[in-house]
């Protein structure tokens, strides 16, 4: 008992150190996975899956494979699709049959495996692994319509190819006898049927019982954890591996209701996710044997290559003719293809049951996908962001900042970054407050940034950091609170916060960093702003450092952040560091000189009334 606890914390131990690593050094995360796995299996004995679990190992893992799918198909907007929807549904209907064909073919006449395992090998390589794929593409920063393809056949086509591997098991039962062709095809009609109908109702029913308050908030997320798990079991005891096309069904649905607490679900699956996929690879490598590493030979390289640099661009080129897509986007998509979990976890068990029915070279089959797993995860994480810059399909700006508030002193805030290159964009939900900034060609969002209409309008992709200027303290903490999780708590900062322990201060766990050193109010900033402060951007050089930036600027003037070569922010109330040469340092001061200074504040307060006067005509229209 001991001794599997102990196991159990060092998968849990590795895995999340390997996530962790990977971040810092800015790797694949499966690369660092696989690797423990293989240090903790095959290579020191460590771990043996399948004798330390016993009977609830293949459970385990397909439950876990179940949640992940779950929480692919919860990413999947439908209005994210819309514009490579054709493409799509081609590489799921044309790309995924042709793949098997081919596959299967070459894994008989090139790996050298039997009909039987090369066939079910062909089904499950249809896959292309969203836990492989989405990491990749937050590291890749790709343009939404490679990236929006990429992941919509990863997630959709998992569950497909799992299914395929069910088709030819069941095919190859019938061809040996074991099964009727009659209740074949009766049996995966009505697995297919079954699959989509119980996904559908079961993410209505949730959906449904959500919105009507019969399921309290703190229970939302295990209820759901509790149906997927139900749901998946249930459909999988019609068709085997059916239950995954059944969670990715129910994920989508949900993805695509109106339901208030999805984004605090969503958080919740992404931590279970990272946390199962990390054990979930840790796991399946170390079950691999020496034995089955032994077993690879030229004849599977040589198969893993024709996989990658045939097979693969083959079936996309044919399936994507005229589908809309570039032929930029069809290269990518046609060398992007790595394999993952569900590939690995429908592999060992088909392996092991073809090996039950008399097949000889079944536990090939495992080896062989461990084989393109590791290829393609090596080979396409390592070179996804290099050929999407090279084919001019990874965003080509750097990501910038979301401002929230319209105000005259953010504005001006928007207007300096925009003129230092800086991505800005100023989102407020009234229109007059956004009116100078329309007229600087600044980019605005008109409307509620806390809004569902917002969180699908705003990419949190293009934007590194926010900056909460409005005039209302809570709502400032809000929207950091909101916003915390999708940029890092880190990079949210607002104005008027205020860090002491008085009765209306705001709790340290809601709202984000003070935006300035100093404690200065949107009111105070307001009215340097009328006495004609001005943002100012000054470069440090070699000659002219930072001591020789302090001595010479003016009296109160407040260092907001500095821009690096690199086009990184860096906030000065975040860091003790100093800036250095060849960085920008953006200040918020009072001209040196006198009469720029007066005639700043004589323009300011000019606005200033023009302002009030536009807003009162136009409450005045409203009310007439």
């Amino acid at each position: 008992m001991d001794d599997i606890v102990l196991k159990l914390a060092v998968i849990g131990a590795a895995g999340i150190v390997a996530q962790w690593c990977a971040w810092r050094l800015q790797l694949p995360a499966i690369v660092l996975l696989l690797a423990a796995g293989f240090i903790a299996g095959p290579a020191t004995g460590f771990l043996d899956p399948a004798a330390d679990f016993g009977d609830i190992y293949r459970p385990m893992v397909s439950i876990a494979v179940a949640i992940i799918l779950f929480e692919g198909g919860l990413t999947l907007n439908v209005r994210e699709i819309r514009e490579t929807s054709t493409a799509v549904r081609r590489i799921i209907m044309y790309a995924g049959p042709l793949t098997w064909v081919m596959a299967a073919y070459a894994a008989h006449h090139i790996g050298g495996l039997s009909w039987p395992t090369a066939i079910v090998l062909g089904a499950i390589l249809v896959v292309t692994g969203p836990t492989v794929i989405m990491p990749l593409l937050r590291q890749a920063q790709l343009d939404a319509r490679p990236a929006s393809l990429l992941r919509w056949e990863a997630i959709v086509n998992d569950p497909i190819g799992a299914l395929f591997a069910v088709v030819a098991f069941e095919g190859i039962l019938v061809f040996i006898g074991l099964h009727e062709a009659d209740n074949l095809v009766m049996l995966v009609v009505f697995g297919f049927s079954l699959s989509i109908g119980v996904g559908w109702f079961a993410a209505k029913a949730v959906v449904w019982s959500f919105i009507r308050g019969h399921v309290p908030e703190y229970l939302k997320a295990p209820v759901l954890l509790a149906v997927i798990i139900l749901s998946y079991a249930l459909t999988n005891m019609v068709l085997e591996e059916a239950g995954l096309l059944t969670v990715t069904i129910m994920g989508v649905v949900m993805a695509n209701s109106r339901i208030a607490s999805l984004t605090d679900m969503r958080r919740f699956k992404e931590t279970i996710t990272t946390l199962l996929v990390s054990g979930v690879f840790i796991i399946l490598t170390a079950s691999l044997s020496m034995a089955d590493i032994k077993s690879l030979d030229w004849s599977a390289a040589l198969f893993v290559a024709t996989l990658l640099f045939i097979i693969r661009p083959v079936a996309i080129m044919i399936a994507t003719i005229r589908s809309g897509a570039t032929i930029q986007e069809r290269i990518l998509t046609s060398w992007i293809a790595p394999r993952g979990v569900v590939a690995v976890a429908v592999s060992g068990l088909f392996g092991t049951l073809l090996a039950d029915v008399g097949v000889e070279d079944a536990g090939r089959m495992v080896a062989f996908t461990f084989a393109v797993v590791v290829t393609t995860i090596v080979l396409h994480g390592f070179t996804l962001a290099p050929l999407a810059a090279f084919l001019k399909l990874k965003k080509t700006s750097q990501p910038g900042v979301l401002i929230v508030g319209g105000s005259r002193w953010s504005t001006a805030l928007a207007a300096k970054l925009n003129e230092a290159e800086v991505p800005v964009m100023l989102a407020d939900q009234n229109w007059n407050h956004l009116a100078e900034a329309r007229l600087a060609n600044i980019p605005v969002y008109f409307g509620e940034v806390l809004s569902e209409t917002a969180h699908h309008a705003i990419d949190p992709k293009r934007f590194s950091t926010l900056i909460a200027a409005g005039d209302n303290d809570a709502y400032n903490a809000l929207v950091c609170t909101d916003f915390g999780p999708e940029l890092g708590r880190d990079r949210v900062f607002q104005i008027g916060r205020i860090d002491d322990k008085a009765r209306q201060a705001l709790s340290f766990t809601l709202g984000g960093r003070s935006l300035t050193k100093e404690t200065v109010s949107f009111l105070d900033l307001r009215e340097k702003l009328l006495k004609g402060w001005t943002f100012q951007l000054t470069r440090l050089t070699d000659e002219f450092g930072w001591e020789a930036y302090q001595a010479a600027r003016t009296e109160g003037a407040m260092v907001l952040l500095w821009i690096k070569p690199s086009g990184a922010l860096v906030f000065a109330s975040t860091t003790t560091n100093s800036p250095g040469a060849n960085d920008r340092i953006l200040s918020f001061a009072l001209p040196r000189d006198g009469s720029k200074a007066e005639a700043a504040s004589k323009t300011a307060r000019k606005a200033e009334m023009t302002a009030a006067a536009k807003t009162s005509s136009d409450e005045g229209n409203n009310r007439s």
